[in-house]
C-alpha cells in the first residue's frame, strides 16, 4: 500500500479496514473507476469520503478526484449516471446521481468528480482562481486539512496519505497539509471550515492553526457573504456547535462574520448582578438543540443564538444597582434582521428568526398568574406557525441554577401549553380571524374598498381575540355599533 506507515502496523490495519468499508458501502466506485481506466484516466476516492469511511460514517455522498479534464469527465459519466449536472464545472467539478444495490438495499449515491486542481485568492478577489493539476499529490496538498487530504486510488485500492492525515484522524486533531498561513491565503474560508469541522467531528484544532486563524482573521472579509453563510449554517447545524462558535469568537473571526455574538461578552458590573450573556446564549442554544424532535432545526438554532443580541445596546445600570435590558427583544429583532440580511439569508428565514427573537420574552410578560382566554389567543396569534419553535425557545431560555425558580417557570409554561391545548379544542386558534370577512363588512356597512374596511376588520379581530368567537348576528351588531361611533 503506497504511503502506508510500515512502522505502524495498527495504522495499516485501519487503512485496510477503511478500504474494506469503502468497498462494502460503495461498490459503485469500482464500476465508475473501471470506466475512467478504460478511457485512460485515473480515479480516486478522496477527502471527506475517505475521512468518513475511517470514522465509520460514510454515507451516500461520494467525492472523487481525477486527472481527466471536466469535458472528459462528462463524456465518461453521462452514459453511466442516472443524472448529471455541471453547475460546478467552472471549478472543475461534475456532479452525478447513481442508483445502486448495496447489500440487498437500493441506494441513491450523490457523486462529485473533480479534476486535480489548485486554487487561490488574490488580495482583492472574492472568488478563487482555479488551475488544473496533473498529479494526485499536487491535488492533495491544496486541500484544507490533513484529515481531508487522504485518497484511495481505484480500482487498485491503494491508500494515499502523504500528509499524515491518518495519524491526525486518530489523534482527532485538525492540521493543514502545508503551513496554515499558506492554506488560509489560498482560501480564507478555510478558517471557518476549521471551526465547522471542529463542531461536526468534535476534533481539536492544532495550536499553530488557531494562531494563524487569529492573525489572519481579517482575510475572511474578502470571502462572499453566501460562502460565509453556508459554512456558518453547517457549523450551527452540527452536533457540537458551541465548540465551533467558541473558536470563531476566540480567534476574532466572529468579529467579522457575526459580531453580535462576541459583543455578548459584557463586562460584569462590580456586584456581578447579571449573568454572562454570552455563556447564557450558548447554554440556550444547547438546551434548544436538546428539545429538537425531527433533526437539526436551523430556524430554532439561529433564534437561540441571536435571541439576546439586543442586550448590549439596551443595558442600563439602574439607581438601585440592578442591571436592566428594557426592550432588548425589539432591538434584537431589528439587529437579527440586519445581520441575517447581510449574510444573504432568505427573506422567509430572516422573517421567522427575527419574529422568534421579538417574541422570546412574551411569556414572561404575563407573569405566573392564570392566563386569560384573551391572552392565550393573542400569544397563539402572534406566534402563528412558529408556535412550536417559540415553545422550545422559551423553555430553553431558562438557565437559572435556582432549581426552585426553574421548576416554577417550567410549571408556568406547562400551564400555558395546557391552556392553549384546551382552547384549541374549542376554537380554531391556529387561524384566528374576525367573525366577518372583508366582503361582509362592505356589504353590511355599504362601503367600498378602502381604509374603513381595514379599520373595521382590525376592530372585529380585537373583539375576537378578547371575547372569543361570536355568532353572525352578534358580530353584525358589534360592527354596526363600532361604525356608529366612527360617524
Amino acid at each position: 500500500m503506497p504511503n502506508a506507515n510500515e512502522d505502524t502496523p495498527a495504522l495499516s490495519q485501519v487503512q485496510q479496514r477503511a478500504v474494506s468499508e469503502l468497498l462494502r458501502v460503495a461498490p459503485v466506485a469500482d464500476d465508475l473507476a473501471r470506466r475512467f481506466e478504460e478511457a485512460g484516466f485515473s480515479l480516486a476516492l478522496v477527502g471527506g469520503s475517505v475521512r468518513d469511511a475511517l470514522l465509520g460514517r460514510l454515507g451516500n455522498d461520494l467525492d472523487f478526484t481525477t486527472d481527466a479534464r471536466p469535458e472528459d469527465v462528462l463524456k465518461i459519466v453521462r452514459p453511466w449516471a442516472d443524472a448529471v449536472w455541471d453547475v460546478g464545472i467552472a471549478f472543475g467539478t461534475v456532479g452525478a446521481q447513481k442508483q445502486a444495490r448495496v447489500e440487498g438495499v437500493e441506494r441513491c449515491f450523490q457523486i462529485e468528480v473533480t479534476t486535480y486542481r489548485s486554487e487561490a485568492y488574490d488580495r482583492t478577489s472574492r472568488k478563487p482562481e482555479v488551475s488544473y493539476g496533473d498529479s494526485i499529490e499536487q491535488d492533495l496538498v491544496r486541500r484544507d486539512f490533513t484529515v481531508n487530504a487522504m485518497a484511495v486510488a481505484l480500482p487498485e485500492k491503494d491508500f494515499i496519505d502523504p500528509h499524515g492525515g491518518l495519524e491526525d484522524l486518530a489523534a482527532r486533531v485538525l492540521r493543514t497539509p502545508g503551513t496554515p498561513e499558506e492554506s488560509f491565503s489560498d482560501d480564507p474560508l478555510r478558517m471557518m471550515r476549521a471551526a465547522r469541522f471542529a463542531a461536526q467531528l468534535d476534533f481539536e484544532v492544532a495550536p499553530e492553526v488557531v494562531t494563524a486563524m487569529t492573525e489572519m482573521a481579517e482575510r475572511i472579509e474578502i470571502v462572499s457573504a453566501e460562502r460565509v453563510r453556508d459554512e456558518l449554517n453547517k457549523l450551527i447545524l452540527s452536533d457540537h456547535p458551541r465548540k465551533g462558535l467558541t473558536l470563531l469568537v476566540d480567534t476574532g473571526l466572529a468579529d467579522r462574520v457575526l459580531p453580535e455574538l462576541p459583543a455578548l461578552r459584557l463586562e460584569r458590573d462590580e456586584h456581578h448582578r447579571h449573568k454572562d450573556v454570552y455563556d447564557h446564549t450558548l447554554i440556550v442554544l444547547e438546551q434548544a438543540i436538546a428539545l429538537e424532535e425531527n433533526g437539526p432545526d436551523l430556524t430554532l438554532r439561529l433564534a437561540a443564538l441571536l435571541h439576546d443580541i439586543g442586550k448590549p445596546r439596551t443595558r442600563r445600570f439602574e439607581k438601585d444597582g440592578r442591571v436592566s435590558f428594557h426592550h432588548h427583544e425589539v432591538v434584537g429583532a431589528k439587529m437579527t434582521k440586519k445581520r441575517m440580511t447581510a449574510l444573504k439569508y432568505s427573506n422567509e428565514l430572516v422573517k421567522d428568526v427575527s419574529r422568534l427573537v421579538e417574541l422570546h420574552l412574551r411569556f414572561h410578560g404575563y407573569g405566573t398568574g392564570e392566563w386569560t382566554d384573551s391572552a392565550v389567543r393573542r400569544y397563539v396569534r402572534d406566534a402563528g406557525p412558529l408556535l412550536d419553535r417559540l415553545h422550545k425557545l422559551t423553555r430553553s431560555d431558562c438557565t437559572t441554577r435556582n432549581k426552585r425558580r426553574a421548576a416554577a417557570l417550567s410549571r408556568a409554561y406547562d400551564g400555558l401549553e395546557e391552556r392553549i391545548s384546551q382552547l384549541q379544542e374549542q376554537e380554531e386558534l391556529d387561524a384566528i380571524r374576525p367573525d366577518l370577512d372583508g366582503n361582509q363588512i362592505m356589504e353590511i356597512l355599504g362601503v367600498k374598498p378602502g381604509p374603513a374596511v381595514g379599520q373595521a376588520y382590525k376592530h372585529l379581530l380585537e373583539l375576537r381575540l378578547e371575547n372569543g368567537p361570536m355568532d353572525y348576528d352578534a358580530a353584525v351588531a358589534a360592527l354596526k355599533e363600532w361604525w356608529a361611533g366612527q360617524n
